[in-house]
């Protein structure tokens, strides 16, 4: 399977910049991510802190 270019943490940053206001087509040309990519971030990380991510990852192995 392959790894992700982003860690949770850079996931959970460019999610909180989105919700603190930030376009997001800045954020996308910024960190160079396609929209699919964090319109599917958004969806599934979206509300969640680091701690709750971690949690997740755990239940899906």
């Amino acid at each position: 399977m392959r790894k992700g270019k982003y860690s949770d943490a850079q996931i959970m940053g460019i999610l909180k910049q989105a919700e603190s206001g930030v376009p997001v087509s800045e954020l996308r040309r910024e960190h160079g991510v396609r929209r699919a990519s964090f319109y599917k971030w958004r969806s599934k990380f979206g509300g969640m802190d680091a701690s709750m991510i971690s949690e997740v990852k755990a239940l899906a192995v």
